[in-house]
């Protein structure tokens, strides 16, 4: 005797059936929330015109009066009318490249670690701790970098000169360092010193970021790769790594935006001198953050005016950097959530 399957008739093709319109919810709880989400994202966005507007109209007297040439010169001498963002820019681009330079590594093996290796009941202490770092204060981090951390980089920072001397970038100006009786003075207060210190801070930021991205991996991806026989590891470079793409990109660059608006721990370690410094390893640097902490309690009318333009400058740039990480995260996959 067989078996016989009955197949249902298929339902006829309806050229002019459409989707059902979908009613928003009448809830009141519902209706506060949105309007509370909206209100909210209104807020911010009226905040950050109002702070650009407020910069700009400060700014307006100085920028008159230096022209194109405040984009192109490095002196900053306000009361006579020389004065510039070059060395400033640059200073600040520095510090920012060599705190990045860091953080990338080390907040990408952190977040490897905590979401593919840690042990179930420690991850989430490891979690805390790695966010609390970003509770610290700045100067807490600044006084450490100047007293404690700066003096056994020194040595670091003799060697690359050393060795790596040849490359302009770590070339230090008035030194030899074979000779031993070289003062370290040369090697202090350095944008080198002064990146590695902002990456410790910046670290949390990419992290974060990195390891939410990191644990939205699709489960079934993962699966897949194991029932192949891959590795940990394999997984990790298979799987994880080019899911998170867009975390990686958005967490470097949201903390590069953290690194050039650092201000405190970058004015308590740099020796400032306004000049292009493209030495990293030399004693000597300057950022936009630091310059306005540096000369806002003496400057003239003009010289308000002038810091004002300053920090318009660096306003604009981080919001440039912001976007640019908001965008590459939300059009990746890690951006765009996953299927489990």
């Amino acid at each position: 005797m067989t078996a016989t399957t009955v197949v249902p008739p298929a339902a006829p093709e309806d050229e002019h059936v459409t989707p059902r319109a979908l009613a928003r919810s009448g809830d009141p709880a519902d209706r506060i929330f949105r309007g509370s989400a909206r209100t909210a994202g209104a807020v911010v966005l009226l905040v950050m015109t109002l702070v650009g507007v407020f910069l700009a109209g400060r700014a307006l007297t100085a920028l008159d009066d230096a022209g194109r040439s405040f984009l192109t010169t490095s002196a900053w001498e306000p009361d006579s009318h020389n004065f510039g963002v070059a060395a400033v820019l640059v200073g600040t681009l520095l510090i920012g490249g060599v705190a990045i330079l860091f953080a990338l590594p080390l907040a990408m093996g952190t977040a490897l670690y905590i979401t593919e290796y840690a042990p179930r009941r420690i991850k989430q202490t490891l979690i805390s701790l790695v966010d609390l770092m970003a509770a610290v204060p700045s100067v807490v981090y600044g006084l450490w970098g100047l007293f404690l951390f700066q003096p056994h980089v020194v040595g670091l920072s003799r060697w690359l000169t050393t060795y790596l001397g040849w490359f302009p970038a770590f070339a230090v100006d008035g030194d030899d360092p074979r000779d031993p009786l070289s003062p370290n003075t040369f090697y202090t207060s350095s944008t080198f010193i002064a990146g590695m210190v902002v990456a410790l801070m910046v670290t949390p930021i990419a992290c974060s970021v990195m390891r939410e991205a990191f644990a939205q991996a699709p489960p079934g991806e993962r699966e897949g790769a194991f029932a192949l026989g891959a590795t940990p590891w394999g997984v990790i470079r298979s799987v994880v790594l080019p899911f998170g793409r867009g975390g990686i990109i958005g967490g470097t660059m949201l903390g590069l935006g953290r690194a050039l608006g650092e201000t405190i721990a970058v004015y308590l370690i740099i020796s400032p001198v306004f000049v292009i410094q493209p030495h990293i390893l030399q004693n000597g640097a300057i950022s936009v953050s630091a310059l306005i902490a540096l000369r806002y309690g003496s400057a003239s009318p003009l010289g308000i005016s002038a810091l004002m333009a300053a920090g318009l400058t660096l306003f604009l740039m981080t919001l440039v950097v912001n976007f640019a990480a908001s965008s590459v995260v939300a059009r990746s996959r890690s951006g765009a959530g996953a299927d489990a």
